[in-house]
């Protein structure tokens, strides 16, 4: 979640939603986002609405933030039930941050609670939590897991400690099996999140990574390049020429090498920069957001989209709590998305699918592009041919410059 929030229209202080956010409601699914803002150090790559305790003034202490999330868990079911929405069980949830974990788990257990208490959950619904290695014990793993949490992710990014000193990570190495195996005797499946493309980082470290993450046999792996974003430290250090900058070759044959090692462990891609071991274990939280499911979004400057209707809370923790102290809604903004943008949003997200793009969601110059893109190799051919736009791997590796063939100029 960037830190810095979109431009749109006012949102309204009751935080009530439109009649369009109404239709179809029925048959989508309905998941909950909550995000965490704190971090016990600011990673120098980040660019998230995350806080350290020491940038904190009064009103958005640790402490009391459970309570306050908590408090916009029921106004969000208030505002849902006021503005017409049928009732939904949640599906999923997740747990970001930030720092999850930095909180005590009884805090997350707590929101969670809540959230079960307004709307209920599904059977079987997949519910996750964002940590860092170092920010759990095996005591409070299981505490979430009898909260009722199914699933950890933890934020690995490297196994080599040069590139972890130059993401300014916290943790070990060696600290990564140790909590992989805590939350597994919790009962909790595993996801590793990794970072290639680092400053410094060569072809070697990261196969590195990406075998010793694999030798924990994982159920999930989400393998992300990183990007420098404005005004963050790392950003900083490239312009003074502290560290070297980013290559987009070293990224693509990062990827490649990636593919190559995961799949060969048996996990298979479903999204561009996602694998897991059987399609069960993809995170159908991540899922629900490239198909254009609702969810709501609880924290300081968290998204929310229901219907085609997106809104953003206030950025700053203290503000954010402020504001519900008062009785009203978080939100800073929202839009409205017209039907033309919806669909430009849905392919450029359903194309990053293992599973694909309707070729009828296309326009007509989209659909001519379609015959091109496999003569190009950047579709597979059968794919297309039933209907489907399925990127190959090496469309996988230009999916932004594929999408953009497709849409309307």
């Amino acid at each position: 979640m960037p830190s810095t929030l979109p431009l749109g229209d006012p949102a309204p202080s009751d935080g009530l939603l439109p009649a369009q956010a109404v239709d179809g409601s029925v048959d989508r699914a309905f998941g909950l986002y909550v995000h965490i803002p704190f971090c016990a150090v600011r990673c120098g790559y980040c660019d998230f609405n995350t806080y350290t305790a020491t940038e904190l003034g009064g009103g958005a202490s640790q402490d009391a933030y459970a309570g306050t999330a908590a408090a916009e868990v029921s106004m969000a079911a208030r505002v849902l039930a006021e503005s017409g929405l049928p009732a939904r069980k949640l599906s999923t949830v997740f747990f970001g941050g930030g720092t999850p974990t930095l909180l005590p788990a009884e805090d997350l257990a707590l929101i969670l609670r809540r959230a079960i208490e307004q709307w209920g959950i599904d059977d079987g619904a997949e519910v996750t939590t964002e940590a860092n290695p170092d920010s759990v014990t095996p005591e409070s793993l299981a505490i979430l897991k009898d909260a009722g949490f199914t699933r950890v992710s933890f934020g690995m990014q490297s196994a080599v400690p040069h590139v972890l000193k130059v993401l300014d990570r916290t943790h070990t190495p060696s600290r990564v099996p140790q909590v992989v195996q805590w939350a597994r005797e919790a009962g909790l499946a595993v996801s590793l999140d990794l970072i290639y493309g680092t400053p410094g980082e060569s072809l070697a470290d990261w196969r590195c990574s990406l075998e010793t993450a694999l030798s924990y046999e994982p159920d999930h792996i989400s393998a992300y390049a990183l990007i420098v974003e404005d005004g963050t430290k790392l950003a900083a250090q490239i312009r003074r020429g502290e560290v070297p900058g980013i290559d987009d070759d070293d990224h693509a044959d990062k990827y490649e090498l990636a593919d190559q090692l995961i799949t060969e462990a048996g996990l298979g891609w479903y999204e561009v920069s996602n694998w897991s071991r059987t399609p069960e274990q993809a995170c159908r939280h991540n899922l629900a957001y490239w198909r254009g499911d609702d969810w709501w979004g609880i924290g300081p400057g968290a998204h929310s989209h229901v219907g085609g209707v997106r809104w953003w809370n206030v950025k700053h923790p203290t503000a954010y709590a402020g504001r519900l102290a008062q009785g009203l809604s978080p939100a800073a903004g929202r839009e409205t998305l017209d039907p033309e943008t919806r669909n430009v949003e849905r392919v450029m997200l359903e194309a990053r699918l293992q599973s694909g793009l309707e070729v009828s969601a296309l326009g007509a110059e989209g659909r001519h592009q379609v015959a091109s893109l496999i003569a190009d190799g950047l579709v597979e051919p059968h794919a297309a041919f039933w209907g489907r736009l399925v990127l190959t791997l090496k469309g996988r590796l230009l999916a932004d410059a594929v999408v953009r063939r497709v849409l309307p100029a």
